[in-house]
């Protein structure tokens, strides 16, 4: 195939998709904007920071925040490829512009993992991803499912539970790091 045939094909494949979610915004704007599931979708993108944001430990702001970034760009990631292999789908999108549902990717799994990282530190991590992967994969996701934002197409609950146990365990190993050192500008002598 000559690059001329390879780019006409591609830009047919980019109309479609163009296509597509000019067809989602349309549906976001005439069923899901407003809805019940649509306000439970925002309030739990919103009041986690907050509650995180008065509750955090302050000596530990930047840490844990960058635990939660991390966090945040593995499963939004990981949740994009789920998607994209048509492995389960959401049906009540706080925002129409991104395929994942942002509560989940962008608010509770982050904020969840920064409030289990603080309490009792000295804890056995090990437990503690077993606590939030068991909370996450076998109460979290049924819910969701139950009031019909979260569909698993070909996905089982037990599916995501190794997942979320090892997003835990490296956002907690990123939280213990001792390695962060100041940047200091160069003297010359």
């Amino acid at each position: 195939m000559n690059q001329k045939d390879y780019l006409n094909k591609a830009d047919k494949i980019y109309d479609l998709i163009e296509k597509a979610h000019d067809k989602k915004i349309t549906f976001w704007l005439e069923y899901v904007i407003f809805s019940w599931q649509w306000w439970v979708g925002t309030l739990l993108t919103v009041v986690p920071w907050i509650l995180w944001f008065l509750f955090r430990k302050k000596e530990s702001t930047y840490r844990l925040l960058l635990s939660g970034l991390i966090v945040m760009l593995i499963s939004s990631w990981l949740d994009f490829v789920g998607i994209a292999l048509g492995l389960w789908h959401y049906n009540y999108d706080v925002l129409p512009f991104l395929p994942s549902y942002l509560p989940w990717d962008f608010t509770l799994i982050p904020v969840i993992i920064m409030f289990l990282i603080q309490i009792k530190p000295n804890s056995n991590p090990y437990i503690k991803a077993l606590i939030f992967a068991g909370g996450s994969a076998f109460i979290g996701e049924p819910f969701f499912a139950l009031i019909h934002t979260y569909t698993p197409e070909n996905w089982k609950y037990i599916y995501s539970f190794p997942i979320l146990f090892g997003i835990y365990l490296l956002g907690h190993l990123i939280s213990t790091r001792d390695s962060f050192d100041k940047i200091k500008s160069k003297t010359t002598s």
